[in-house]
């Protein structure tokens, strides 16, 4: 704000000196005198104004007269004080914004004022394409046929974060909870990058370019029972219609990047046989030079970048999130562990069965068992249950994280959300995904079991939790709960979230990325 540095200044007239009078009176000036005076004196400041501010002599004449009001500053004239956070209530999305407060000072500016504060979008601005509606907004439209037997339009309301969902018992107190689907990702972050602070029309301003192809909704369309050409359709349209653009031949795609809501194994059939799972989107030429961030990625393969699976919680702000981990945290937890799942019989890349038949046997196990009767403490094992399954992870100190149809789960971010410690038992379930949203320190967050061990039936799950103090335990759980904000996914649709979440981490991410390359800097995709 620029502010008008106004000069008040009195003139006073002096007495004019008496002169004796045969009658001793003072004379008394005309008022012509007066009035030639006053002419006089205000055309010798107009000619020296004139003359000074060409010779760069206006501060002598300005300097020269008295200050009788306070001075408005300049606000760029002046350090400014310490960053202040923006309050809920005006908070743009990026929680890191700030804004800077100056005091009024009745000092006059210095002579050579500083320069005007850089734009705070810079470097964080962000080019997204406008597409044709048939690789995003017609798939939603058309959500009926998202996928082969289910109706996934309910799924596809309030920007993709599904219906709202009830207090459930004291389950889900609050705003923020929906019933929202794993795979909806495409759709919650192009509805949040929507409303991204630092977009731009300016591609040569973008540090980024975001592609909003919802390629993880139009692929699970057509993954059962339809021939490669079928799945492949949609995904070379899209393909052929970026690399025609003008701006993705400025770094051939690679400061491009894509949201593809499903596992990578989804997008990597290696054969065009249609008794071959999935699609070849992350195989084409085009994308591998884009940034694809997926819910589970190749451990071979660094172009693509794992993010969090949507779980059931999009606070609308940081108070959100603070009231939820203090709720948590509070939590009474009954059980020692849970698990929340079904059996994978005749896969050999899981232990499922073995912890199921180990948390059956322990009285400090509550079983989830998915699809099979009740759960322990009454309530119905149904793991579409939202608050069947959050009402578990909240009882419990430890949720059991095995692999599944693939090494990822989304109930790992389900149990965290709930402040429940996850138990890990390989390392691709977490550790070499989530690089960016998890610390490195895996030890402060969770447990890892061997899944060797529990093969071998030589080891117990309930021994090596209970050797766990209850200090370590208070501290881990600690972590657990300041991970909350960084793992979901806030409401798309609210202006003032003030924290960051898995958007803005992710968001972050590729933009660092694409600055790396730009250095000609190797980048493999897993730094936090």
């Amino acid at each position: 704000m620029k502010s008008t540095t106004t000069f008040a200044r009195e003139v006073q007239q002096d007495p004019v000196d008496a002169t004796d009078k045969p009658d001793g009176g003072v004379p008394r000036p005309s008022l012509v005198c007066h009035l030639a005076i006053l002419t006089a004196t205000f055309c010798a400041l107009v000619f020296y104004a004139h003359y000074a501010l060409q010779g760069n002599m206006a501060s002598v004449i300005v300097s020269s007269l008295p200050l009788i009001s306070s001075v408005a500053v300049d606000q760029n004239s002046v350090p400014p004080e310490q960053p202040v956070v923006l309050n809920e209530e005006h908070a743009p999305l990026t929680a890191q914004a700030t804004v800077f407060e100056t005091s009024r000072s009745t000092t006059p500016p210095a002579a050579a004022p500083a320069p005007a504060p850089s734009d705070r979008c810079d470097g964080h601005y962000i080019y997204m394409y406008d597409m044709p509606a048939r690789f995003n907004d017609d798939l939603i439209r058309d959500c009926g046929n998202l996928h082969p037997w289910l109706d996934m339009c309910p799924y596809s309301a309030n920007d993709g974060l599904g219906m709202p969902l009830g207090d459930e018992g004291d389950v889900f107190p609050g705003r923020g909870w929906y019933s929202t689907d794993q795979f909806m990702l495409d759709f919650i972050f192009h509805s949040r990058m929507k409303r991204y602070e630092c977009l731009t029309n300016d591609s040569s301003l973008a540090a980024a370019v975001f592609v909003p192809f919802y390629a993880g909704l139009e692929s699970g369309r057509y993954l059962y029972n339809h021939s490669t050409s079928v799945r492949d359709l949609l995904q070379l349209d899209a393909i052929d219609w970026l690399v025609r653009r003008p701006e993705w031949g400025v770094m051939g795609g690679r400061d491009h990047f894509l949201v593809a809501g499903r596992t990578t194994w989804d997008f990597r059939r290696k054969a065009d046989l249609d008794e071959l799972w999935g699609t070849k989107l992350l195989r084409y030429p085009a994308v591998e030079n884009m940034t694809v961030f997926v819910l589970e990625t190749s451990p071979w393969n660094g172009t693509n970048l794992a993010i969090p699976y949507p779980t059931y919680f999009h606070p609308e702000t940081g108070a959100d999130v603070l009231a939820w981990q203090e709720k948590v945290r509070k939590a009474h937890r009954r059980w020692l562990f849970s698990f929340a799942g079904a059996p994978r019989p005749g896969s050999n890349k899981t232990v499922r069965g073995e912890i199921i038949r180990q948390c059956r046997a322990s009285s400090h196990c509550n079983l989830f068992h998915c699809g099979g009767g009740v759960v322990v403490g009454g309530g119905s094992a149904d793991c579409n249950s939202p608050a069947g399954v959050m009402r578990i992870f909240e009882s419990s100190q430890f949720c059991l994280q095995p692999r599944g149809d693939t090494a990822t789960r989304r109930s790992t971010f389900d149990a965290i959300v709930a402040g429940c410690i996850p138990v890990f038992f390989h390392p691709g379930s977490a550790y070499t995904q989530y690089t960016l949203h998890f610390p490195r320190d895996q030890g402060r967050y969770s447990v890892l079991i061997p899944h060797a061990g529990l093969t071998a039936g030589n080891v117990s799950i309930e021994e090596t939790l209970s050797k766990i103090s209850p200090e370590e335990v208070r501290r881990m759980r600690e972590e657990v709960i300041g991970l909350i904000p960084r793992v979901v996914y806030a409401d798309p649709r609210s202006r003032r979230v003030g924290f960051r979440d898995a958007f803005d981490v992710a968001v972050e991410a590729v933009i660092d990325r694409v600055a790396k390359r730009r250095r000609g800097e190797a980048d493999d995709g897993r730094e936090h």
